[in-house]
């Protein structure tokens, strides 16, 4: 019979962002999604979803190690882009599973990073893990003009309204409260309030879901107003 290869060895975020084949995948995955018309998903966003995510398990006590493994989740969570927007996440967990597997990530680890990434989607994923969750808060909280493409506002479509209209946006974590409230800055004269909850109100919900499983909560405030 078969020996099983007892797999220990640690992976790193750096390790991770130097891979020829993740660098790529990012950069072909973003100039996909310009193609269609979409939002910015490049290095900007990976790499800020990576940083909250280790943030957000890190500030709720979470261990070094469960921190590590959501800022990797946070940085490849987008690559399953490359096949296209429908279903992206289920793409990019398939894709992560060989990646992670051939650099020999431990298999318990790669499991959590891949229910992380097939997870983040909020049209049929959900919080599966700690890992997931953090991904979940880290992703839906990055809404920020500098996503938007286009520079004709006139050409501005729902999504590239509201997120021009963001003029600031931060997760912030409280580690004594457990509450991670999103902090939002809108200009009403781009965009309403309402329009953001019509497009993002199921992302907020995630959210939601999300903060439960770190035992926690979410918020949110816009403007400076509590909103949740």
């Amino acid at each position: 019979m078969p020996q099983t290869v007892e797999r220990t060895r640690i992976i790193t975020i750096s390790e991770v962002k130097e891979l020829p084949q993740i660098k790529q995948y990012i950069v072909s995955a973003d100039q996909h999604l310009k193609a269609m018309g979409f939002t910015e998903h490049g290095f900007r966003h990976v790499t800020l979803v990576s940083h909250i995510a280790e943030n957000v398990m890190e500030r709720l006590g979470f261990s070094e190690r469960e921190a590590q493994l959501a800022a990797i989740a946070g940085y490849i969570h987008d690559i399953g882009n490359i096949t296209g927007r429908h279903d992206h996440g289920k793409a990019g967990a398939v894709m992560a599973l060989r990646i992670l597997e051939d650099i020999g990530m431990p298999y318990d680890e790669v499991a959590c990073i891949v229910g992380a990434v097939g997870n983040h989607e909020e049209h049929y994923g959900e919080a599966v893990n700690t890992v997931a969750a953090a991904l979940i808060l880290a992703d839906k909280s990055d809404v920020h003009r500098t996503r938007v493409r286009r520079r004709d506002v006139s050409c501005f479509d729902i999504h590239d309204r509201v997120n021009y209209a963001v003029t600031e946006s931060f997760l912030n974590v409280d580690e004594e409260s457990r509450v991670c409230t999103l902090e939002l800055k809108i200009d009403d004269a781009i965009s309403s309030v309402m329009e953001y909850f019509e497009i993002f109100m199921q992302r907020m919900m995630m959210c939601q879901r999300a903060a439960k499983m770190l035992n926690s909560r979410f918020g949110l405030k816009i403007n400076g107003a509590r909103i949740l």
